[in-house]
Formats: C-alpha cells, structure tokens, sequence
C-alpha cells in the first residue's frame, strides 16, 4: 500500500508540475495480492491523487498467481476492468500452467534476469529466452527482458523479437 500511495503522490506531483508522465511499475507482494479488497484499494488510492488508472502497471510472480488460480483470474479481470495493465515477473523461474497463463487478463511477460544474464553463452537458457519471446507473442503479451546488461544480450533480444529490455 505504502509502495501504491507514494507512486501515485509522485505521479501526481509530475502531473501537476506539468511534466509528460509514463505508467510506472509496482510488485505486489503475495499477501497483498490475496486480500480480497486490492482492486478496491487501488481505486481508492487513484481516486484520492486523481491518477489515471492507466497510469500504474502491477507486476506479479507466476508462482502467486498459480497459487490460488481461480481467485487471481477474478482479481485480475477486476483491475484490467479497472484500466490497470498487468505483468507477469521473473517469468521462468517458478511453476506455471500454460493454459492458465492464457486464461489470466495480463499484457506482458517479464523474463527473468537469470536466463538474460547467460545470453553471451551457448547454453540452454538463451533457446529459453527465445521461447519465451515466441510463445508470448502467440499469446499476444507485451515481452520485457530484466537485467540487459550487454550489448551482446540487447542485440539478441532484438534480433528475436523481445519488445523491451530493462
């Protein structure tokens, strides 16, 4: 919540001192994610700053969302009603179902650091990456890259399709 109200009082100081303002990312912990009232919160929270809410994008991990699949599909369809754009973090790393991965209202794939950082190898977590790039497109999500760090892993992660790199 802390996280949510500071990004918003930033955002909202941006606006009013009439800067041009891009959406900004916030991770929502596991246990914020379960609460029940998390749509409402964030609809009061951009209500009290007057922020829009295409304004603020929330990343969470796979593994929370297979944690109770069918309370994160309702959740999730709640704030995509709301305006709110979803994404998946680190993906790779924990357990996930692809047919829930198709059924959940999300719009990106962020693939974890782990698999970027080998990219400068010949080794099995570059074809990963590449995968990851092709089959979320499929699925027609947005596909971010964490940890570029090398113009070797930027130039790959291009040259395969990957729409953003961190």
């Amino acid at each position: 919540e802390w996280a949510i109200r500071t990004v918003c009082a930033q955002l909202r100081s941006w606006i009013d001192e009439g800067l041009q303002v891009l959406p900004i990312a916030v991770n929502i912990s596991a246990h914020q994610f379960v609460q029940q009232a998390l749509p409402q919160l964030l609809a009061d929270i951009l209500a009290e700053f007057a922020i829009p809410a295409q304004l603020i994008e929330l990343e969470l991990t796979e593994s929370m969302l297979m944690g109770n699949a069918s309370h994160a599909a309702s959740t999730l369809h709640q704030l995509k009603d709301m305006g709110i754009e979803v994404s998946i973090d680190d993906f790779g790393t924990g357990y996930s179902s692809l047919s829930y991965l198709h059924q959940f209202p999300v719009h990106a794939l962020k693939i974890d650091r782990s698999f970027i950082s080998q990219i400068n190898e010949n080794s099995e977590p570059i074809r990963l990456a590449s995968a990851i790039i092709a089959m979320a497109h499929e699925l027609g999500l947005q596909v971010i890259a964490e940890g570029v760090e090398t113009e070797v892993q930027a130039r790959y992660l291009v040259e395969h399709g990957c729409d953003i790199s961190q």
